[in-house]
C-alpha cells in the first residue's frame, strides 16, 4: 500500500483528499502546517507528498527547499497542489523541485492518476 502525505491547512480539503486517497488504497497522513509536516516527513517518509503552498509558518515552497535538500527526502516525489495558479507560482514550484504542479480546484480523476504515476 502506498503512502501519501497531505499538507493542507483547510479541513474540507484534507477531509476530500483523505477520501479519495484512501478509496484508491493508499494510506493517509496529513499534517496542516509545513514545520510538523518537515518533521514528520524526515522520520517516516511518505512514498508521494501533496503540498499545498499557502500554510501557516513555514509555506508549501520553503518546505519542498527544505524536502530537496535533505539526503534521504531529496527524491521524495511532490505534488504541490494549490489555488495559486499564476505562472510565477508554477515556476517557483518547478524550481524549488516540485515533480508536478496542479491547482485548485482539481479533476479527481486527474489529481488520482497523478498521485498514482508519481507513487510508481
Amino acid at each position: 500500500m502506498a503512502r501519501v502525505m497531505i499538507v493542507e491547512d483547510e479541513p474540507h480539503i484534507v477531509e476530500s483528499l483523505t477520501f479519495l486517497f484512501s478509496r484508491e488504497g493508499f494510506e493517509v497522513t496529513a499534517h496542516d502546517d509545513g514545520e510538523a509536516a518537515f518533521a514528520a516527513l524526515d522520520a517516516a517518509p511518505p512514498d508521494v507528498l501533496v503540498l499545498d503552498v499557502m500554510l501557516p509558518g513555514l509555506n508549501g515552497f520553503e518546505l519542498l527547499r527544505r524536502v530537496r535538500a535533505k539526503p534521504n527526502l531529496a527524491a521524495l516525489p511532490v505534488l504541490v497542489l494549490t489555488a495559486k495558479g499564476q505562472r510565477r507560482d508554477r515556476e517557483t514550484a518547478e524550481a524549488s523541485g516540485a515533480d508536478r504542479f496542479m491547482t485548485k480546484p482539481f479533476s479527481n480523476a486527474e489529481l488520482i492518476a497523478t498521485v498514482k504515476a508519481l507513487a510508481g
